[in-house]
């Protein structure tokens, strides 16, 4: 049997820089990583999975790795968690990482460094190095990758078919009459935009109306910059009739804004949100939206991640959660 020793000396290196690149490769100089490396690969050498071994000695600890944790979005997602956590014996720290890629490799890390059982990652890149050449579960702690979910393929990931929603949000208002929508949009790097996008790119043209740019205002999720969009789409000559924000704080500070600059809604403007938070309901007018099922995202990511959690390997899955259309105040047909 191949192991660690015989990999050490062949590689001419000590078995603690094996150990080290099966399980922290960041910390091994490149040439050296890459030599190691190369003889796992031409032995055939299987590592035991970095989940097998935290596994091992358990810190009943989750990290939950967040761009945000005060968003209402993630609040009723995290609460979730924590529920199905605590009934398992697990305790959930929370890793807001203000969506800077340093921060999501320190929290990530400590899944690395044992002070954390497994992750759920509430970002679009995976914050550790692998090597495509090796098995994905043998160089992961227990993870699930949720929302924003990153490009590799072989992680557990939890969603909804963002296009389709927005695809059924704007088929809504095109319902309504508006034929001009413009769009305050989040991120652009950011997958739930682009799968958005794509779904407002795909209604109109099954209803035949052009793609402009000219609709289309980046936002960050945030509200100032959401305000400042939405002053540039009400001050265009040939103005959009309704506005399709991609989340419901957008939407919400595009009402505000509006009702600043003295419009009234949805008589001079429809505004359509995204989520559903718990506050979409009490603003005024109360917001039409696509609803998220936040609760269900939290449960899909603990009922994913605990079997991993008891030495399951980790198994690639898609799960795609059912989104609604809640009709409210907010949007109406045009000139209404």
């Amino acid at each position: 049997m191949i192991g660690i020793k015989e990999i050490a000396k062949e590689a001419n290196v000590s078995p603690a820089t094996v150990s080290r690149v099966l399980r922290n490769p960041e910390l091994v100089a490149e040439a050296k990583r890459n030599t190691v490396l190369e003889v796992i690969k031409r032995t055939g050498y299987t590592p035991n999975s970095l989940g097998v071994s935290l596994r091992k000695s358990k810190t009943y600890n989750l990290v939950a790795v967040i761009p945000d944790v005060i968003s209402a979005f993630n609040y009723p997602v995290i609460r979730a968690i924590e529920s199905i956590a605590l009934q398992h014996g697990y305790s959930l720290l929370l890793g807001d990482t203000q969506e800077q890629e340093s921060r999501e490799r320190s929290f990530a890390a400590m899944a690395r460094s044992r002070q954390a059982d497994g992750i759920l990652l509430f970002c679009s890149r995976l914050p550790f190095d692998i090597d495509p050449a090796l098995p994905l579960a043998d160089q992961l702690p227990p993870m699930v990758n949720a929302c924003e979910t990153v490009s590799v393929t072989g992680l557990p990931k939890v969603n909804i078919d963002n296009a389709a929603a927005a695809e059924d949000a704007v088929n809504y208002l095109l319902s309504l009459g508006h034929r001009r929508i413009g769009v305050v949009a989040g991120n652009m790097t950011s997958p739930s935009t682009l799968d958005r996008l794509q779904g407002y790119r795909r209604a109109l043209q099954k209803a035949g109306l052009p793609y402009e740019e000219e609709l289309i205002e980046v936002g960050d999720y945030g509200l100032q910059k959401a305000e400042q969009a939405t002053r540039k789409l009400v001050a265009r000559e040939n103005r959009p009739t309704a506005i399709f924000a991609f989340s419901d704080e957008m939407a919400m500070s595009c009402l505000a804004t509006l009702h600043n600059l003295g419009y009234k809604i949805p008589q001079d403007f429809s505004v359509m949100g995204f989520d559903n938070i718990s506050y979409a309901q009490y603003c005024y007018p109360a917001l039409t939206t696509i609803a998220q099922p936040m609760t269900e995202i939290g449960i899909a990511c603990m009922e994913l991640l605990l079997p991993q959690l008891n030495g399951e390997p980790m198994q690639e899955c898609n799960k795609i959660l059912p989104h609604k259309l809640i009709v409210r105040n907010s949007t109406g047909v045009v000139g209404g």
